[in-house]
């Protein structure tokens, strides 16, 4: 029997196998690297093991350094997780080797699965349709064309051995073909340590639809429904449900049929999920992922289900407790991925330390997070919050539950993509099941969401008198002077802000701190007037509305949460500082990470949006382009090189200036 188990991963997917393990009365292991020395899920476990390194490379991804672990700690089992080594095929068997129990599917299925192109191969015999694709060998440009041509535009370039959206590329035409491939090997390479990619037939806007499986060592294969995963984001999932939505019995059977075909055809065991696109009523395998899923708690919602416990006792010989028969879906599951990203900035990541965090109680919603108030997102690992999922009778009812937690929770110390989550879930495309990898190219509205322009004025207000509570008098004149004191007794208070989109906010607060005043937004004064107001928050009464309003503070950026909105203010400080001067135009980068190509070279002229350099952060690539039409003047860093947010990158002068 299993005694102690090793979570060979951080975060989330390490406090989830955790919570079962303690169910089952399993004893824990985790291990961590040096920046999640004081993570949430170290804590959690009965026994953690220091890594060292900062990168996954230096760490997560060092099967000496887990095995070591192991061994140090008294594990008898490792659980992969999802991400890092989970489908490392090498990993699983050194497991194996070592004597430990590998709660995963054998190595030999691993490996099967593991490059896209042998397991496209592998499903083509076991009957099961493809779209038309082609391996990108060798540097011979004239050789990826031609093998384009077969494949037909527009195409995806992808990583053989990867997913997640890493390395993936769509060309619409032969003039971007070699661009794309050049970019998605070596994004390939840095996150999956393998440079090869294939090309595919590209679908617009088909639906993506994966099924759950489980199989056990006694012949024992059954499914267990299915999920639709069509809303991505850069080919990266957003929202995932289960059951999908708009199939017709004899396409989800044909589904379900597959998938148990592929996986006796490689004689798998344990949890997997293969993934396909859907377009009409065709089908065509995608991948099979030898592994948990992120989305495995829709499934478990709808089934009643512990799938990790089903993957401990696979793992641990034992048979599966139920027939295909017995499988019977209820209601309806929506998971939604909460991200560190700033909409406003193309979702780029945003790092910090997160100041709040507090999800909100609402009936029927879990919460899957590997994070908590104090915690920090670095820019060394994925930066997802939390997996937020809902059950209801219904798809509607569970949605709008969805959509209702996430309102509830309060946030601050970096950004978020909840505005533009629950944009999505209240949509009404969304509601009437009009979900496709095409999603949000057909609504970019939601991705733009942000709070009306009532709601941050009246997030200002309350943020003002908020603060104004927290700089009441103290010592000797605490009890004395009222709040809101000042020298200059006659002098209304002010605060001024600025919002997301760079609008002034100056909100004047009478002397002597009365419950009433002026809100000056570009200049057009509107009425207040105050119930409440202490240093969590204030409830105000702002044009005839009266809300609640709790405001969290980290130095001069204020986070407002709302019961529908949530606003971030930045405080302008009283007297401006012109200690620094920004110098030449130039381009920061955007975010801790490494520079990984660079394109241009001093004296070059580029033209706006050309591409300067790559800085690859949080396991993507972004692209630095010019923002003008302009000369460079000086590249200030290397490939290789480790950046920091904000830090100089290049220098241009732009059409008219000196150099």
């Amino acid at each position: 029997m299993i005694r102690r188990v090793l979570v060979a991963n951080r975060g989330e997917v390490a406090r989830r196998v955790f919570r079962t393990c303690a169910e089952l009365g399993i004893s824990t292991v985790a291990v961590y690297s040096d920046p999640d020395r004081s993570s949430p899920y170290v804590a959690d476990a009965d026994v953690a093991v220091p890594l060292g390194g900062t990168s996954s490379a230096e760490s997560y991804l060092d099967v000496y350094k887990v095995l070591a672990a192991a061994a140090r700690a008294g594990a008898d089992a490792v659980h992969p997780g999802y991400g890092f080594l989970a489908e490392n095929a090498e990993f699983a068997q050194a497991c194996v080797d070592a004597g430990l129990v590998w709660i995963g599917p054998p190595p030999p299925a691993i490996r099967a699965m593991a490059r896209k192109v042998e397991a496209k191969d592998l499903a083509a015999a076991a009957g099961v349709p493809l779209l038309p694709s082609a391996t990108v060998a060798g540097d011979d440009e004239a050789a990826w064309v031609e093998a384009a041509a077969g494949v037909g535009y527009p195409l995806l370039v992808k990583a053989s051995s990867g997913g997640g959206g890493k390395g993936m590329r769509r060309v619409d035409d032969v003039a971007g073909l070699a661009d794309a491939v050049r970019a998605g090997r070596r994004e390939a390479a840095s996150s999956f340590g393998d440079p090869t990619v294939f090309i595919e037939r590209y679908l617009d806007s088909p639906h993506h639809v994966e099924v759950q499986v489980l199989a056990d060592r006694h012949g024992n294969v059954v499914h267990l429904c299915e999920r639709d995963c069509s809303v991505q984001r850069r080919h990266q999932k957003v929202v995932e449900e289960a059951p999908a939505p708009g199939l017709g019995d004899d396409l989800r059977r044909r589904l379900h049929d597959a998938a148990i075909a592929l996986t006796r055809a490689i004689a798998y065991e344990n949890a997997g999920t293969i993934e396909f696109l859907v377009a009409g009523d065709d089908l065509f395998f995608l991948e099979m992922n030898t592994r948990l899923q992120v989305e495995h708690p829709v499934t478990e919602a709808i089934l009643g289900l512990d799938i990790v416990r089903l993957q401990l006792l696979i793992a641990d010989g034992g048979r599966l407790p139920f027939s295909q028969e017995d499988v019977r879906s209820d209601g309806h599951a929506v998971e939604v991925r909460l991200y560190a990203e700033d909409p406003r900035r193309d979702f780029l990541p945003s790092v910090g330390t997160l100041v709040e965090f507090r999800p909100g109680a609402t009936p029927g919603i879990r919460w899957d997070t590997g994070v908590e108030r104090g915690s920090t997102v670095t820019p060394h690992y994925d930066p997802m919050l939390a997996k937020v999922i809902a059950h209801a009778p219904t798809r509607t009812e569970a949605a709008r539950r969805l959509a209702r937690a996430l309102r509830g929770l309060v946030v601050a110390g970096v950004d978020t993509n909840r505005d533009a989550l629950v944009a999505t879930l209240e949509s009404a495309a969304f509601l009437d099941g009009a979900v496709s990898t095409g999603f949000f190219d057909a609504n970019p509205a939601v991705l733009d969401a942000a709070p009306p322009p009532d709601v941050v004025r009246h997030a200002a207000v309350a943020a003002a008198l908020v603060l104004r509570h927290r700089d009441r008098p103290v010592g000797p004149l605490a009890g004395v002077a009222p709040v809101g004191w000042r020298n200059v007794p006659s002098v209304a208070a002010a605060r001024r802000f600025s919002s997301f989109d760079g609008t002034d906010l100056t909100v004047e607060l009478p002397p002597g701190g009365a419950a009433s005043g002026t809100v000056a937004v570009a200049g057009e004064p509107v009425g207040l007037s105050t119930d409440a107001v202490d240093d969590g928050g204030a409830t105000t009464v702002v044009d005839g509305l009266r809300r609640r309003f709790t405001v969290t503070s980290d130095g001069e950026t204020h986070w407002i949460a709302g019961d529908e909105w949530h606003v971030r203010l930045v405080e302008h400080p009283r007297f401006a500082d012109h200690s620094t001067d920004a110098g030449a135009a130039g381009l920061e980068a955007p975010l801790p990470g490494t520079i990984v190509a660079i394109e241009v070279e001093p004296g070059q002229e580029v033209r706006a949006g050309g591409l300067l350099l790559v800085v690859e952060a949080m396991k993507m690539e972004h692209r630095i382009v010019a923002d003008a039409d302009a000369r460079v003047t000086a590249v200030l860093v290397a490939v290789g090189d480790r950046v920091e947010a904000h830090q100089p990158l290049v220098t241009l002068a732009r059409d008219g200036e000196s150099p």
